[in-house]
């Protein structure tokens, strides 16, 4: 087993509650701005979460939830269209500081880079989103961090498909024996050791508590602060109080 090279970041969900009061918030402003009467409420969305891409997200919703609307002769550039404008509202909403970092994101990510550890973020959220959120609460110092930022499209298939990993990975040039993925999700989860990356650690947040997570090294309720301690969900830990950089060597060690 290789020493702890890499900490592997999803976005949403992971490093800030994005998906309600964020994504959500966005889409609904953009169908909005479209004429369309359609409403994804907090439940519906939680629905939709099982796909993973924005433009994907919509598809899915139409097939499942939307059939009966007239859809239009160019429905991808629609889609595409659509979530355009989605993305642009959720840049906005980020911008104006309405979505902070889940607890214990900061320092954790301070320790890692202090120590060491090189930091990447693989998500499949759109790059703009991603900017976003390093300029929100890195400035200029977030594509320093982050050496490497997989999002988007850079892959044909999203999450849970390895794929956008296997690109971070390459990116970085490191074997995935030698990470660490920090997720949120079961489809992130699959994602990442489908890639090889064994040793991965799942921060719940409302909308995944009820995902499966067999084969993740260690579940918490979230990262933790010393004020606000982490709680322990799934996993083999004597003590825990916040989730650090000595932990997570601690259980790169054992997967």
């Amino acid at each position: 087993m290789s020493s702890l090279k890499a900490l592997l970041w999803d976005v949403d969900g992971t490093l800030a509650d994005t998906e309600r009061d964020g994504h959500r918030v966005a889409f609904n402003q953009a169908f909005s701005k479209a004429g369309l009467e359609w409403h994804w409420d907090v439940a519906l969305y939680g629905k939709l979460l099982k796909v993973t891409g924005g433009k994907e997200r919509i598809r899915y919703y139409l097939d499942q939830f939307n059939p009966d609307w007239p859809r239009p002769e160019d429905l991808e550039g629609f889609i595409a269209g659509l979530h355009k404008q989605k993305s642009q509202i959720y840049v906005d909403l980020m911008a104006q500081g309405d979505i902070p970092l889940r607890p214990g994101v900061m320092r954790l990510i301070r320790e890692a880079a202090a120590s060491g550890i090189r930091l990447a973020i693989v998500t499949t959220t759109t790059p703009a989103n991603v900017d976003a959120l390093l300029d929100q609460y890195f400035g200029a110092e977030g594509k320093v961090i982050f050496e490497v930022i997989a999002a988007g499209d850079v892959v044909p298939n999203k999450k849970p498909a390895p794929d956008i990993y296997q690109w971070a990975l390459e990116q970085l040039d490191l074997p995935a024996t030698a990470c660490v993925a920090l997720e949120d999700s079961h489809n992130g989860l699959r994602s990442a050791l489908g890639a090889g990356v064994k040793t991965v650690l799942i921060t719940l947040n409302e909308y995944t508590a009820h995902e499966d997570f067999s084969g993740a090294s260690l579940v918490v309720d979230q990262l933790g602060e010393p004020n606000t301690p982490c709680h322990l969900i799934k996993g083999e830990v004597a003590q825990l109080q916040c989730v650090d950089v000595d932990l997570l060597k601690q259980l790169h060690g054992v997967f």
